[in-house]
């Protein structure tokens, strides 16, 4: 299903920024640590772990790597990741967003949709989706679409550095204490829920990220 907030000749989503990371990571690799990409997937498969995280213990001491070289090569002889380029990136983000909204979340996909267009209303927002979540980017992400259960979408805004007093109506994640960028959400279950105050706060979130 397409979003309304599709535009003509633009792809209906943006690169995540991590995909720029993991390019640099894979052209680095041979040259910081002697093997190619290729190269240490065939060694797992030859000589490592079945498991995943025996895999990156065993890449960390017996082949002296860093967390996050251990963790990325680990997640791709398990199979996972492989979003290196930007069109696999677009190709898996329109795939993300179709699972978490089919089955009984399906009836949620009229309020994502209308988040999207809201969202690339205010100005110029990177949509990013991710497995579970659509992240919006400015800077950082300052605010995320997720379909918290069948009936609801929470909108997640970042607002560490929001000086004020809240309304009620935004909900304290927890995660000023746990340095997650989302600190507070507004609970949708209808398009009629995205009303003055969700933009006015959608709004806040970006201009403090600008």
């Amino acid at each position: 299903m397409a979003s309304r907030a599709t535009a003509k000749n633009k792809p209906l989503y943006d690169v995540h920024p991590g995909v720029a990371t993991m390019q640099k990571w894979v052209a680095e690799l041979k040259e910081k640590t002697g093997r190619s990409l290729e190269e240490w997937l065939a060694l797992i498969k030859k000589e490592g772990p079945a498991d995943e995280k025996a895999c990156r213990e065993w890449l960390k001491t017996k082949h002296k790597l860093g967390t996050n070289s251990a963790w990325w090569l680990a997640e791709r002889a398990a199979g996972k990741g492989g979003e290196e380029s930007p069109e696999e990136y677009l190709r898996l983000a329109v795939q993300n967003v179709e699972e978490q909204y089919s089955g009984a979340k399906e009836k949620l996909r009229p309020l994502y949709d209308e988040l999207l267009i809201l969202g690339r209303s205010i100005g110029e927002v990177k949509l990013c989706p991710c497995k579970t979540i659509v992240p919006l980017y400015r800077n950082r992400v300052f605010a995320q679409i997720k379909p918290t259960t069948n009936s609801r979408i929470d909108l997640g805004f970042a607002l560490t550095h929001y000086k004020g007093k809240l309304p009620t109506r935004l909900i304290d994640t927890g995660g000023l204490a746990r340095k997650d960028r989302i600190t507070h959400r507004i609970e949708l279950r209808s398009v009629r829920d995205i009303d003055g105050e969700v933009k006015r706060w959608l709004k806040a979130a970006y201009e403090l990220d600008a």
